[in-house]
């Protein structure tokens, strides 16, 4: 999942049975909160050790930091509710 995109995000969201939380933080209402261990099942094993050796930071800390922080960041990149498309995500790389 490392690297796929939002859209790969939302899918592995989606077959976790967490779409409806990535769903809140796409669309124009209130963001529902994850809690660590729902993110690293959200996020797959694999993603999760892959941040922790990228950032340098240890697996738990890592998790309480994005779920914290990644409602947001997928808010800010969807402000008209919807996933961007491919032209809408070259703007903001």
């Amino acid at each position: 999942m490392l690297g796929g995109g939002l859209g790969s995000l939302v899918e592995s969201f989606n077959q976790s049975g967490h779409g409806d939380v990535i769903g809140s933080w796409i669309g124009t209402g209130q963001n529902h909160a994850i809690a660590p261990h729902d993110l690293q099942g959200a996020l797959g094993d694999d993603t999760v050790e892959a941040l922790s050796r990228e950032t340098g930071m240890p697996r738990d800390e890592l998790l309480s930091e994005f779920s914290h922080t990644l409602p947001d960041v997928v808010d800010r990149l969807t402000p008209d509710g919807r996933l961007p498309d491919e032209g809408e995500m070259g703007r903001w790389v």
